[in-house]
């Protein structure tokens, strides 16, 4: 199995040849271990006919997300679990579930606060939460939406849930958290389209003693409400600085399928960026890769499932990988676009992998 306990002391986004050469080495060694250690998985690569040798990033095999709905796939005994992650929930009512041991879920953590780090520092700031309090009973199961929460709480501290058990807005606890912290930086979580009906919809200025100017939001998830409601990411960002005066605003991209190698939104320019822990190609409905400046399928890479063979997978997402960046950001990682949920005649197609 491959060691990434040195990425840990790399600078998140540096990816010169070397560090390529590195990750590709090791996702080659992450595919080998699945294969051995998981019967399915090895299974499903056969039916693929996957036979060659990992030369390129390209030669990575990959499977569609939604498999993780339809089988039960883990590289690790039952014994070993530590922690079960589920999706919050899909039209057809299926769950993905992912199996961690202990090992993979610090090492999320670990990459997590990497990524965390680059955006609000060294010091876990006074936290608003644009949600309820989940309150999981049972730590060794998440949904999506639980995990997300309880993950980025380990970042901030004072945690503030601004809706109430009825989902309203609670101005009371708002009032104080903002009188107490909102002098100073702190931290803003929420889904995009929770932050969109609370923050922006629904949040009454005039019962607000402060603005929001010194906070730094955090958001994902949830774009098809606001592509429903013609609402883009530039749109959403004016919103916010119009009314809260927030300035500082991220969008993330992951899945539950790679917890902990999310991709962080470059402020100045709009595009995802990859980090160490992770890569991206971009493939059409017959699996081909696409040049740069084209649509198609995202396929995601990381190098941190280890007690389950996610480290490749085909989401459901279409995306481009940018051709041309003049922004700094094109000195990182790739640089990438989401642009949604594919329909669901494209992915009836890759249903057949």
């Amino acid at each position: 199995m491959n060691n990434i306990n040195k990425l840990f002391d790399t600078n998140l986004n540096y990816i010169n040849k070397n560090r390529k050469a590195y990750f590709l080495r090791n996702i080659a060694k992450l595919t080998k271990f699945h294969i051995n250690k998981s019967k399915k998985y090895k299974k499903i690569l056969n039916f693929l006919k996957f036979n060659k040798k990992i030369i390129k990033i390209e030669d990575v095999p990959f499977i569609p997300s939604r498999l993780f709905k339809e089988i039960e796939l883990k590289s690790i005994p039952n014994s070993m679990i530590f922690k079960t992650l589920t999706s919050s929930g899909t039209s057809t009512g299926q769950l993905s579930k992912i199996y961690l041991d202990k090992e993979n879920a610090v090492n999320q953590i670990k990459a997590l606060n990497k990524i965390m780090f680059s955006i609000l520092g060294s010091k876990r700031l006074p936290m608003l939460i644009i949600d309820q309090d989940p309150k999981v009973e049972d730590r060794s199961t998440f949904n999506a939406k639980s995990a997300a929460i309880y993950g980025f709480s380990l970042f901030g501290r004072n945690h503030t849930f601004l809706l109430n058990k009825n989902n309203e807005i609670n101005y009371d606890l708002l009032n104080k958290f903002i009188k107490k912290f909102g002098d100073k930086k702190f931290f803003i979580f929420g889904f995009t389209s929770s932050i969109f009906e609370f923050l922006i919809t629904k949040l009454n200025n005039q019962l607000l003693k402060l603005k929001f100017k010194n906070g730094i939001l955090l958001h994902g998830g949830g774009w098809k409400k606001m592509i429903d409601l013609k609402i883009d990411n530039v749109t959403f960002k004016k919103k916010l600085l119009s009314k809260l005066s927030l300035k500082k605003v991220y969008n993330y991209y992951g899945l539950i399928e790679q917890t902990g190698s999310i991709f962080l939104e470059c402020q100045k320019c709009g595009h995802f960026v990859t980090s160490i822990f992770s890569d991206i190609l971009i493939r059409d409905k017959n699996f081909k890769l696409v040049n740069n400046g084209e649509r198609g399928f995202i396929q995601l890479l990381s190098l941190l499932p280890t007690s389950y063979p996610g480290h490749s997978i085909l989401t459901e997402d279409i995306g481009e990988i940018v051709k041309k960046n003049s922004c700094s950001c094109s000195k990182l990682g790739k640089q990438f676009i989401v642009y949604g949920r594919a329909e669901e005649s494209e992915i009836r197609g890759c249903s057949d992998v």
